[in-house]
């Protein structure tokens, strides 16, 4: 069964929907042929984010407001068949400075879907998690049953949103599933996260700026975590659901850099910044996902290798340079 198909027709919502991923989702639920309904924050210059690729849709509506917001959120889902909630506080480094943001937009807003959607009955709920719930692994590969561990105020408040889901899954018969991507990466990511932070730098310098080259992270490409996505909304498991979307192998930040310098065919030299890297115990060392349960229950499975999504990313960046002029901070 072609699982874009299910969802032709249908009225679909993505919250968070201006964002690194939320965009690739979008442009993909269009693709199928979806009446699809974003939330983008609201802000004073009308920027859409990333959605400025597809604006111009006829299928596509988009929605300014915040995901804080449980009226705004009510009126949102309306009508849908199916809410993708992305809409999140993401940055690790920001949830330190200000863990109050992290609850009320990651925990509060969360529920304000969960409240929706029970309201309207939507016919199915995909929360958006993260492979930092895990914590620094226990057991590798790490599967669905692995203990949550909080190292950061971030990871903190997507365990209790994820909690939230469970619980009106089992509470209220919501059909909730809570997908888990692992270290998504390509084109459009902001210069926050380590890849686009090494390449961004390689492109411009022989020297890349990093902090701790040790941390091992099971990279994952956009297009195979958007697939993901469309295939847990495809399935006809509900109820609180958690899959794992991750390739099974993983690589330090050290090495990625060393694959990144052979691709861009440039000897790449690392400058440790001590400003980069993460408190002592809030790092999380190593994160290899099992994806077992997706790819026997959703049938879905990465199909970009480590070194296909790179080429891809780099040379996104390569032609992109512009949408990235103002200064950032890396934050790896």
């Amino acid at each position: 069964m072609n699982k874009t198909s299910t969802l032709t027709g249908k009225k679909v919502v993505v919250t968070g929907a201006a964002g690194f991923i939320g965009s690739h989702l979008t442009e993909k639920l269009l693709a199928t042929g979806a009446q699809v309904t974003v939330l983008v924050r609201y802000n004073s210059r009308s920027e859409i984010g990333w959605l400025k690729q597809c604006a111009e849709n006829k299928n596509l509506k988009i929605v300014s407001g915040d995901i804080r917001d449980p009226f705004l959120v009510r009126n949102l889902l309306e009508g849908a068949d199916t809410v993708f909630h992305l809409a999140a506080l993401i940055a690790i480094p920001f949830s330190y400075v200000a863990p109050q943001s992290y609850v009320e937009t990651n925990i509060n807003g969360t529920l304000n879907v969960l409240e929706a959607a029970k309201t309207h009955k939507l016919g199915k709920i995909i929360l958006t998690s993260t492979s930092e719930v895990y914590g620094t692994a226990l057991k590798v590969p790490i599967d669905e049953d692995h203990p949550l561990q909080a190292q950061s105020p971030y990871s903190a408040s997507k365990i209790a949103a994820d909690m939230m889901g469970k619980a009106y899954a089992c509470s209220f018969d919501l059909p909730v599933v809570i997908v888990r991507p692992f270290n998504t990466y390509g084109p459009r990511q902001s210069l926050r996260a380590v890849i686009p932070a090494i390449i961004r730098q390689a492109l411009d310098s022989h020297q890349v700026r990093l902090g701790d080259l040790r941390p091992v992270r099971d990279f994952n490409f956009v297009g195979d975590t958007v697939n993901g996505f469309i295939a847990a909304a495809a399935s006809n498991y509900c109820k609180g659901e958690i899959f794992n979307l991750a390739t099974g192998s993983s690589v330090s930040i050290g090495e990625t850099v060393e694959l990144i310098g052979k691709l861009m065919t440039k000897e790449l030299e690392i400058v440790h910044e001590d400003q980069r890297a993460r408190p002592k115990d809030s790092e999380v060392m190593v994160l290899r996902g099992n994806s077992d349960k997706a790819r026997t229950l959703l049938g879905w499975q990465p199909e970009h290798s480590l070194e296909q999504g790179l080429k891809q990313t780099i040379d996104w960046l390569e032609k992109n340079r512009h949408e990235y002029l103002q200064p950032q901070k890396f934050h790896c």
